[in-house]
Parts: structure tokens; sequence; C-alpha cells
């Protein structure tokens, strides 16, 4: 089965639960794409400082090659580093992405937002790779809602998402309206909190209702929201088990518990230079 759920954002349909490749060393990362388009995701997330483009495009190759999936099947997401944000820089990193992996990406992303070059300059720079073909669609990573909205005002074209931290310990809900204000979206990295949510007994209870692990429920939870998860393994059971979620609903009460979970301290991976501020809410 594939992925039954897509979101619809501006003219793209972005399908919900996607495979992140953080972090997933070179043989990993091509043997996991490879599996994880074998299960049915059709969503493959990576970045050049993963160091893992090529690696990403030949688990693509490899699935493509085995009959598993068409190329205009997947959806495939790279980022530029902050490193490379200067007008000209942007570009070359885009153009050395897609040549690294293989294939256009359907989304390119800007890492983290940086002050300098000002954003100006950035979004200019992304706007123009879109317009060389390097990508089909052009979003952000990590931009509060202030910085968000400044990006968007900056940008001719829609920047079609936001991917940030978001899992049940962590309340996204001002980003999350901002998205939908601007006609956006938020993808969710480290949607299962980096493996804190196994022993929450909160979620446990709600697993078991339904026959499921807590990391389903927590999948669940997100894509319920409308929010894109990007959930990262190297076991092929569990990726085959984090894409066991399109059999069962959440009921409204259900998903105020998961609300209920989050904490001021929340926040796991809080790599945000000091010129910005998260949302508080």
């Amino acid at each position: 089965m594939t992925n039954p759920l897509s979101l619809a954002v501006d003219t793209f349909q972005i399908p919900l639960l996607g495979f992140g490749t953080w972090q997933l060393e070179p043989a990993d990362a091509r043997r996991m794409v490879k599996e994880a388009l074998r299960i049915g995701y059709r969503h493959i997330d990576t970045a050049w400082i993963y160091k893992n483009e090529s690696a990403v495009g030949d688990g693509i190759r490899d699935a493509i090659a085995e009959g598993l999936v068409a190329r205009d099947e997947i959806w495939l997401t790279t980022k530029i580093w902050v490193e490379h944000f200067h007008d000209g820089d942007l570009q070359t990193q885009a153009k050395e992405s897609m040549e690294a992996l293989g294939f256009t990406p359907d989304l390119l992303l800007l890492h983290w937002p940086k002050k300098n070059p000002p954003f100006a300059e950035t979004l200019g720079a992304l706007n123009d790779a879109l317009a060389q073909g390097f990508t089909r669609a052009i979003g952000l990573s990590n931009f509060p809602s202030t910085q968000f909205r400044e990006a968007q005002a900056l940008s001719a074209a829609k920047l079609i998402t936001n991917q940030v931290e978001y899992h049940p310990y962590l309340s996204n809900n001002a980003l999350i309206a901002t998205a939908r204000e601007l006609g956006s979206s938020i993808t969710a990295w480290s949607p299962l909190a980096q493996g804190k949510i196994a022993d929450d007994a909160t979620l446990n209870d709600i697993a078991r209702a339904h026959g499921k692990t807590p990391g389903q429920v927590t999948l669940r939870w997100i894509i319920q929201q409308g929010v894109i998860a990007i959930p990262r393994t190297a076991k092929e059971s569990r990726a085959a088990e984090n894409f066991d979620i399109f059999d069962f609903d959440l009921s409204p009460e259900e998903m105020q518990q998961i609300h209920s979970l989050a904490k001021p301290d929340g926040r796991l991976g809080d790599w945000l230079d000091a010129d910005f501020t998260w949302d508080r809410d």
C-alpha cells in the first residue's frame, strides 16, 4: 500500500508521511530509502549538510530499477545549508545538490534562518534557483513565525512548507496557524521526539486502545492535524511500523490528550541563531 494521504499546498500534493534521512550514513541512507519506497513511502527528505544526497539518489534509482516506484510518484526534498545563502553560492549549491541526487528535487528549503546575508538576497537567490529549474518548489526550515512571514513577503513564489521540530512535547500552535494563514504547511522533524514517546503512559494507553504502538499513535496525531511528518530510522521493521498508520483515527478527546503533553522545555534540538526567537505557543 502506498501513502493514501497527501496535503494540497499551492499547486502541489505532498505526501503527509515521509521518510527522513538525517544522521543516516550513506550506506544506510541508500538501503533505507529503497526499503522505504518498497514499503510505500512516497516522500523522501534529505539535505546537503547530511552528506548523503548521492546515496539517497542511489536508493531512489535502486527502487526505480526494481520497478517499485516511478520517479513522478516520489516527493523529494533537500535543503540549502546556511553557509551558501549568498546570491550565487545558493544557486551553485542547488545545482550541486540536484546533480548529487541525480534528480531535480521537488522541494528546496533554506535550512535555518540567518540574519546575514539579508533575507532579501537569500530569498531572491532561492527564487532564482527555482527559475533555473534546480527545484520544482521552494520553502523553509526552522523559521519562527515572524521570519516565516518576512520570508514569504520577500518571495515571489509560494514557500510551501516550513520544516520544524514538532512532537507531542513541543507545542507549535502559533507556527501551524502562521503556515495556514500563509497558505503553506508545516513539516515535522523528530516527530517521535527521538524515541522519548515510547515510554509515555498517555501514548501507551491510547496505543493499546487502537492495537497500535506509541510511535504509530504519535505519527497519526501529527498527520491528522494536516502536518507532514518525516520520521527517520535505520531499521526496516521500524520503517514498516511507522508507515502502518492509515487504518485508524484518533478521537477529538485523544487528540487533546496528546496535545496536553506539551512542555515549556520540550524542544530537543535548538540551533536557532540568537538573532531570532521561537514562537511562545
